[in-house]
Parts: C-alpha cells; structure tokens; sequence
C-alpha cells in the first residue's frame, strides 16, 4: 500500500485547522534531534534525508484524502481548500546522509509557514527515525566484523514492506555489502546475494544432487548451504562435485552455515576444504546474528569470511527504538522553548559545529544558535539542502552517501568504537549564548 498524505497523526490535522481559524500563518522552525542515546549506542548514524526530501516535494492531497476529512466532520472548509492546493513551500536543513552524530544535535531543521512545519512531523520522524535506528545498528556490526562480506538478511522479519526495503537501503549506507531483498536491489541499486535455502535440498533426492543441480541452474561461483543433515558430511562430499563442475567451466564460490556452533562448524568446514584443496571457497555464516555474536566468532578465530544479518539488523533487536523528536523552536522570529520535566528543548533555530582533532578523530561538537558565529577550526553540519519546497540540488548517489559515511566512521575516536558503552560518552557542549536564552525564555511569564 503505497503511503498517501494521511500518513500523519490525526492530530497534525486538528491542530492545522485551529491554526488556519487563527490566521497563524507566521515563519516557524521545528528540528528533529534525539534528546538522549540509548547506553547501547555510542554514537547515531544520520539516514533517511533522500526519501524525507522526496516527501516534501510529492506531498499532496488528492480526492480520496479530502472526502473522508469531508466525512469526518468537524474540518473547516477552509481546511479542505487548503489541503486541495497544497504545496510544501520550507526550507530544510539537514546532516548530509551518513554522518555521525550525538543527544541534541538537531539533524534536519525545517522552516516553514507553521501549518506546513507543524503536519509534516509524522511522517518526517517515521523516515528519518528508521533509517538512522537501522543505518546506526549496520555500523556497529561494520565495526564488529572489519573486512568481512556482511549482507542483509532480514526482509523476512522486518516490520512491513517499507520497513524491508529501507533497512537495506540504510545497511548498505553504513558498509553493508549488499541485500538479499530483490526489490531493494532494484529499486535503490544495491548489490544483491542469494544461496538456497534448506527447502531445496530437502526436495532432491539426495544432497548432492541439489548442489549440482543448483550449482548447474547458477554457475557463477555458487554458495551451498551444507547444513541441512550434516555438515561436515556434505563438505566432504563437495571435492567430487567440484571436479565434475570443473569439467564444464563451473567452479564453486563457497559454503554457507545457517545452524549450530557455527565457530566449531566453520573450522571444521575450513579444515576439510582446505585439505581438499578448494581455498578458494569463502566460508559464509548466518542464522540469529548481530554485531554481538559476529565479535565474538572473530574473537574465537572463527574462519567466517562472511556474515548474513537479519531479524537482529531490520528490527533493531536490542534497540528497537530511540528517542527522535520533532519540535518547535521559533514561531514568528521569537525563539520557542519546551519546559516539560524530562523533555526540555534548546529554544532557537540552530546549527552544530563540529571540530576534528590533529590526528582527525572528532574532538568537539557544539551546539550553537545558527546566527552564532562557528567556533575556530570548527565545520557547520547543517546544510541548506532544500528551498522553497523544492532541493537545491540532486540527492547525492547512494554510493556517494556510503563513502561519506565511510570518511565519518573514520574520525570515531577508538572510545567509541567498542559495542559496550563508552566509559567517556562524546557529548555535545551547548553554547553559553544558547544557554542564556533558554534562561531567558524560563524566566519570562507564560
């Protein structure tokens, strides 16, 4: 079901009305940030701002939408010849795709005329908040497994078709290989990896003549799943097969383990493989893996070559969650501040400012007002990237974005680059000017 202009909490509609009643059609700027990471999380990975831009630009309200507002009742006419000319007129600021990033640190800052600003929070938050969870959980098993073949796995479990699709999207921004979801291969140019699965070679005769059989039907160096009966057996069976494909031009690719110790099994498959003289055959794991299980097989000396990452990586297992907020900082040039306990806000519309150190790795964040002047040595995160409603420029190819993010998991300081948390989290200083004004909006009656 293709998403349509609905896609948003009902109460964006309500209150958009109350404001057109108003005439409260001043400028206001809203920012998406995480106020907090989790303790799993030492860092954010920022995703999403290609199909957040799309849905700026293609929203619309057609015939369908505008009936059933009709038939709920209570929406002022007003409202519905609103939402029938709708155009996005904004400007958006945003963190390129696949930056690092920290608590508070707003990542995309909307200005808009207030109805405009204030709708399109639920779907904004729906794109962004995912891909970032997803693309911040692929990096975190990148880290886990340097050098190694990592491929989604996880269209099967992830939460809905969209959900599929941009979790392999926002893996492979973060340094996954590739995806084993056709549709996203195709829709987003993604590198695509498929082996068998243990339905085939329950339905030949015997296991090796399912392997010949597929090796025949894909002879482009085939990876076998060996561990349907067992493992150890069908690799020592697999030297005879190489060499009958060998005659024909056909030579294997490598040996996939879904099942068991999977350390032990691979050892063992390497031994085998090796002594039969086929080294050149990659070893590939997958089954219930996360960045937790890959560290630990490589720190057996597990001889994986390769990982395949599901339900863990498309549902974000351990974090299923983070805690993104879309919110108001400025309506009508006067800067805005949420006091509610526990989710108090930076009033003002800002930008991040972010300096290396000498050796390259990030050494201070600060979040500042954007008219502030830039700290020295320090580079602005937010970019204008949209005007008017329409982009400034072409989104950036995905492949781009990938070796953006690349650069930026580069300049992680080594603290952060571990899977427990931090014992020194990189935070984020607020400017004393961004402080006073928060002071000053507290203490002003409201």
């Amino acid at each position: 079901m293709t998403p349509s202009a609905l896609l948003a909490d009902f109460y964006q509609l309500t209150m958009l009305d109350a404001y057109l009643r108003e005439g409260m059609h001043g400028p206001a700027v809203f920012e998406l940030f995480v106020r907090r990471l989790p303790p799993q999380r030492n860092f954010l990975v920022a995703a999403g701002l290609e199909q957040a831009l799309d849905f700026l630009e293609q929203l619309s309200f057609g015939d369908a939408e505008i009936g059933w507002l009709e038939r709920q009742g209570g929406f002022s006419q007003q409202l519905l010849d609103y939402l029938r000319h709708w155009r996005f007129k904004g400007e958006v600021h945003a963190m390129p795709e696949g930056t690092l990033f920290f608590a508070d640190e707003p990542v995309l800052r909307i200005t808009a005329p207030l109805p405009q600003a204030q709708f399109v929070e639920s779907r904004l938050l729906n794109i962004v908040h995912f891909q970032t969870l997803i693309a911040s959980k692929a990096a975190r098993a990148v880290l886990a497994a340097p050098g190694r073949l990592l491929v989604d796995f996880g269209m099967r479990r992830a939460h809905g078709a969209e959900a599929a699709l941009f979790a392999a999207r926002a893996s492979y921004l973060a340094g996954f290989a590739g995806t084993a979801t056709a549709q996203a291969a195709m829709h987003f140019g993604l590198p695509v990896f498929g082996t068998m699965a243990h339905s085939f070679v329950q339905a030949h005769a015997s296991e090796s003549a399912a392997f010949e059989a597929f090796a025949r039907s894909r002879p482009k160096r085939p990876v076998l799943l060996v561990d349907t009966y067992d493992t150890e057996a069908a690799v020592a069976a697999l030297p005879a097969l190489a060499g009958r494909l060998a005659a024909d031009g056909i030579c294997l690719g490598g040996v996939r383990l879904d099942s068991g110790d999977l350390a032990a099994h691979a050892r063992a498959v390497r031994r085998l493989l090796d002594d039969a003289g086929l080294r050149q055959l990659t070893v590939f794991a997958s089954g219930n893996l996360d960045e937790y299980r890959i560290a630990q097989l490589l720190a057996d000396a597990a001889p994986i070559d390769g990982f395949g990452v599901g339900t863990a990586l498309d549902t974000s297992a351990d974090v299923p969650a983070l805690d993104a907020v879309f919110k108001l900082q400025s309506y009508a040039g006067q800067a805005r501040r949420k006091r509610s306990e526990g989710k108090a806000t930076w009033p003002g519309a800002k930008q991040v400012a972010r300096r290396l150190g000498g050796d390259g790795c990030l050494m201070h964040d600060s979040v500042q007002l954007e008219d502030e002047a830039l700290p020295p040595g320090s580079a602005p995160l937010l970019q204008a990237v949209m005007r008017g409603g329409r982009r400034l420029a072409p989104s950036p190819a995905l492949d781009a974005v990938r070796a953006h993010h690349a650069a930026q998991m580069g300049t992680l300081p080594r603290r952060l680059r571990g899977l427990a948390p931090a014992e020194q989290p990189f935070t984020a200083e607020i400017s004393a000017r961004l402080q006073a004004l928060a002071r000053e909006l507290d203490a002003a009656p409201h």
